[in-house]
């Protein structure tokens, strides 16, 4: 969905040092740079693949852009992220300050080596799929045209514990 004042896309936000500060902090110097129009139930969720790290703090923003998707990721997300911290490393697990993610680009398919829109996790994981229904109930995944409402990702909500007082300030961080 591409407007007069950019394109409407979907961030998936994710953090498991220091969390409830890094994610308030991405949000507050994202909301500086562009338009955020949303911000979902925040969750905290098991790590994938290790377990023995700290749990993560998972949800999605709403965003609407006049960058493209190449921009956006690697010129103003990834500057938030080095801004808190976040060091890159070829562990894909790793723990990390915040991880922003594009999960959804307006209507665009992307799928490049180092950017793939729509976020091929969306039909996988969650802590994903749960957020992103929150915000757009009708949702259908570009390219298939699939309703992400009618897949088993969306109602598999067991290792989301939801945290409604970190949610509420993020949500009064957009309302400033």
């Amino acid at each position: 969905m591409s407007g007069a004042r950019g394109t409407e896309a979907f961030l998936a936000v994710g953090s498991n040092i220091d969390p409830e500060d890094n994610v308030v902090a991405a949000l507050e110097m994202l909301a500086a740079e562009t338009t955020v129009t949303g911000v979902s139930t925040f969750y905290r969720t098991p790590p994938l693949a290790r377990p023995e790290q700290d749990c993560y703090v998972n949800g999605i923003w709403r965003i609407v852009t006049p960058l493209g998707a190449r921009d956006l990721k690697f010129s103003l997300l990834r500057a938030v992220e080095r801004r808190l911290g976040r060091v890159r490393t070829p562990d894909a697990h790793a723990p990390r300050t915040i991880d922003l993610d594009i999960a959804l680009f307006g209507d665009e398919v992307i799928d490049e080596t180092d950017l793939r829109v729509p976020d091929p996790g969306i039909v996988e994981r969650p802590f994903l799929a749960v957020p992103l229904l929150e915000l757009a109930p009708q949702l259908r995944l570009p390219g298939t045209g699939v309703r992400l409402a009618d897949q088993p990702v969306s109602h598999r909500t067991s290792d989301l514990e939801a945290m409604p007082a970190l949610t509420i300030r993020l949500r009064e961080v957009i309302r400033r």
